[in-house]
């Protein structure tokens, strides 16, 4: 029975979009038919909150505790999952309740996504991430999320951000659309499938799976 692939969102700020991304890829794969189950790891549980006005079956979302992670994950291919997608607190490197909740998610993860807006703030904040990303060996994705269109800013956050790893070509744009659809637990692309933000997800897991295979490349080689 074949492992589900576990994606860990996580960024040392908050309010960064690691919940959105979670939302939007979680429901994008159930459209795909895949079988997904979401965790919520973040104390103020968002995700779980949207979950809760969900009327559909997919994603689903389970409760498992940190010390459980390492043995619920793998017993989750019972239950049919393809994708595990957790959600995380912010965190930075002195912060020892996130090193603890951290840790095992980081440990589990086939891929890390690094939601950053485009601001010095959030770009400085990356390191942290990075950091730990880098300590377990997990590939990692950056994402850039509540853009402005056309402006300097995010071209610049983009540039700034291809030194440190592989940034998404899916640019997340700041719309109203986002907000009304979590509003009532939905996604933009369950509202509109031809919408903008709706092609905004799509092409997100596309970069998601062109990374993905460029890992499994590399490491085919070492191999």
């Amino acid at each position: 029975m074949t492992k589900p692939q576990v994606f860990v969102v996580a960024s040392q700020k908050g309010g960064s979009g690691k919940t959105a991304i979670c939302r939007l890829l979680s429901v994008h794969l159930s459209r795909q038919m895949h079988s997904v189950f979401l965790i919520d790891l973040d104390i103020q549980k968002t995700l779980t909150k949207w979950h809760t006005k969900r009327t559909a079956d997919e994603p689903k979302r389970i409760d498992l505790t940190i010390d459980a992670l390492s043995t619920g994950l793998p017993l989750l291919a019972n239950h049919g999952a393809d994708f595990v997608i957790i959600d995380t607190p912010p965190s930075d490197d002195e912060d020892e309740n996130a090193h603890f909740v951290l840790t095992p998610a980081f440990a589990s993860a086939d891929l890390i996504i690094i939601p950053i807006k485009p601001s010095p703030d959030d770009l400085e904040s990356a390191g942290a991430t990075v950091r730990r990303c880098k300590a377990f060996g997990v590939p990692f994705i950056f994402v850039v999320t509540q853009a402005i269109s056309n402006t300097s800013i995010t071209a610049q956050a983009i540039a700034a951000l291809s030194q440190h790893g592989v940034v998404s070509p899916a640019v997340l744009v700041n719309r109203v659309a986002y907000p009304s659809a979590f509003a009532v637990g939905k996604t933009p692309e369950e509202i509109s499938a031809g919408s903008s933000a709706a092609f905004e997800t799509g092409r997100l897991w596309e970069s998601i799976q062109a990374h993905l295979a460029t890992q499994n490349t590399k490491q085919e080689r070492k191999a």
